[in-house]
């Protein structure tokens, strides 16, 4: 995988907004759409498309990694995880039962904890006596367990593309289905937030364990990008890995993520998109008969911790046997800042495919680099964040010779302004792709329920084409001057086993 492909999906939003879209184009387009809230605060975006009768469904949760509790990072990423084992009456065979023998796993890691993380350290023949409690109690509790019933259901009903992803700042939750199935969708997404059930909870943290081993502690770019974010992000919790730390992983607990799922999965914190051959008054019929059951519950506390301004540059190496990486990144408000469009522009700019003044230059030109770009965001974008540079030296040049040309490229770029053609040229790419995410219902849907989440309106999806169209080349100047200095920067590179530290740091 390039580091590119493993850092992208984390960066923005969305930057490509396709063809222009007038003031016009955007009351054509709300003809179509219907939203409403419901009493509980969950409010839902319906879209009429009856090209062919098939419904795609985009549940967001306002709610990440961000929001993991000190010590417990990972946890909204495991709750993701707990999300697809069902309900009380979905996945099990007597759910009474099962209950009693969850709750009986608590109570035997409870004891099996205090004996782990005993002052003085732990007993090893208590250990294995409690360890052998909480197994047996795991294994009764198994006995009740319908394996994979919920994504099943789903399958033998035509449902495709099932999946859910944790971000820093989202969990979503998204398939599809045929046109005479939307009732049993309500039904089933509606039931995991109404009575969610934490089964198999170790079976699947074991499970998150091993991809945090794959990801990040087998993955050079995994590490590398880890550390970046623990290195350039010092206060806020950005710099928590969405995975969880290892330890954290390991210690996680079912009731934990019933707190977490308590905390941050009420109906106002939900936004929920419906894109498809639907009829919008049955759809609000259906959204007030089954997700109006889940009770109205206060809004969760938003992060209110403040990185401090960064007073120098900073440095962190990784031994790595693999490709030479280095990264590079720079501290840039938010995404409701009236800058963030610039560094959509600025990033198309300089790495915006291979036209791009740092492929041009680093990748065809030079040959010093196998591949080279930048990012406008990570590894979020709902609170300040990083504007980043990745760099793969190739073979017979060093990192350190490619960000030396790196810095030149930014020095040229701060003190020349962008001539009128590039950014013309740059503002028509950025409008290139919404017809391409207009055409898919999955894609559409995910954008509305993002939008709508992220700045309390849909159609910002349109109106930032105009944010876009309205960057100056004094803008993308001046922010440039602003942020892409050596005291904003943080700089991670790998170097290999055979060197030593103070060779590496040369």
């Amino acid at each position: 995988m390039k580091l590119a492909q493993f850092l992208i999906p984390t960066a923005v939003l969305v930057l490509s907004l396709g063809t222009p879209l007038c003031a016009q184009d955007l009351k054509a387009f709300e003809k179509k759409v219907t939203e409403f809230t419901l009493p509980n605060g969950l409010h839902f975006i319906v879209l009429e498309r009856h090209d062919a009768p098939v419904v795609s469904f985009h549940t967001y949760v306002n709610a990440g990694s961000v929001d993991d509790p000190k010590g417990k990072t990972g946890l909204a990423h495991m709750f993701e995880h707990i999300a697809f084992k069902g309900t009380d009456t979905i996945g099990t065979t007597n759910y009474p039962a099962e209950k009693a023998a969850l709750a009986q796993i608590e109570r035997a890691y409870d004891q099996l904890d205090a004996e782990r993380y005993k002052v003085g350290g732990p007993d090893p023949r208590k250990l294995e006596v409690l360890q052998k409690a909480v197994d047996d109690a795991i294994e009764k509790a198994d006995s009740y367990v319908v394996p994979n019933l919920y994504p099943q259901i789903i399958e033998e009903n035509g449902g495709v593309g099932m999946n859910a992803e944790t971000q820093e700042d989202s969990t979503e939750y998204f398939y599809n289905f045929p046109a005479n199935r939307v009732e049993l969708w309500f039904y089933l997404e509606s039931a995991r937030f109404l009575h969610p059930v934490p089964r198999e909870f170790y079976k699947e943290r074991s499970v998150v364990r091993e991809e945090r081993r794959m990801r990040t502690e087998s993955s050079p770019d995994g590490k590398l990008f880890e550390q970046l974010l623990a290195t350039a992000i010092v206060a806020h919790p950005y710099h928590e890995p969405t995975i969880g730390w290892a330890s954290d992983i390991e210690g996680l607990r079912a009731t934990d993520a019933e707190a977490f799922f308590a905390k941050y999965y009420v109906p106002g914190n939900i936004t929920i998109a419906i894109v498809g051959d639907v009829q919008p008054a049955k759809i609000k019929s259906l959204a007030t008969e089954y997700f109006g059951r889940l009770q109205k519950r206060p809004m969760p506390p938003p992060v209110t911790t403040v990185e401090p301004k960064q007073e120098g540059p900073r440095r962190v190496e990784v031994e790595s046997p693999a490709q030479p990486v280095e990264l590079l990144a720079y501290h840039r408000p938010d995404q409701q800042d009236p800058d963030d469009p610039v560094f959509d522009v600025i990033t198309d700019i300089l790495s915006g495919g291979r036209t791009s003044i740092i492929y041009k230059d680093l990748v065809r030109d030079k040959r010093i680099s196998l591949d080279a770009g930048s990012g406008a965001s990570t590894p979020g974008s709902k609170y300040p964040n990083l504007f980043y540079f990745y760099l793969v030296p190739a073979r017979g040049h060093s990192a350190e010779e490619n960000q030396k040309e790196l810095d030149r490229i930014i020095a040229d770029f701060k003190n020349t302004k962008v001539d009128d053609s590039t950014l013309a040229r740059t503002k028509t790419k950025t409008r290139a792709g919404l017809i391409r995410q207009l055409d898919s219902n999955a894609g559409l849907a995910q954008l509305l329920a993002t939008f709508q989440a992220n700045f309390g309106d849909w159609r910002k999806l349109f109106t930032s084409l105009d944010d876009i169209d309205k960057v100056t080349a004094d803008d993308v100047q001046r922010v440039a001057r602003q942020y892409l200095v050596p005291e904003n920067r943080t700089i991670a590179l790998t170097y290999p086993p055979a060197a030593t530290a103070a060779g590496a740091s040369k």
